[in-house]
């Protein structure tokens, strides 16, 4: 069977173990690219979308682990 090219809202809080709710809030905040298919206007996620969406959030980890290696230990203890 051929890889599907479009997820629901569900399968995409399924595979990033969130509520619908919160897959949803990433759609209409934008964060997550998603189009409205049917009369009843339901929202599909490009399968190559969602590893996008991803790997974009495992850079912005490891951008912030790098910024957070450079603070010096002492000004950690002054915020």
């Amino acid at each position: 069977m051929a890889t599907q090219r479009f997820l629901t809202l569900d399968d995409v809080a399924e595979i990033l173990n969130v509520s619908w709710s919160q897959a949803y809030a990433l759609v209409r905040r934008k964060e997550l690219i998603a189009i409205q298919i049917g009369g009843r206007g339901q929202w599909r996620v490009e399968t190559d979308e969602l590893e996008r969406f991803i790997q974009q959030k495992y850079a912005e980890a490891r951008a912030g682990a790098v910024d957070a290696a450079a603070v010096p230990d002492d000004a950690e203890s002054t915020r």
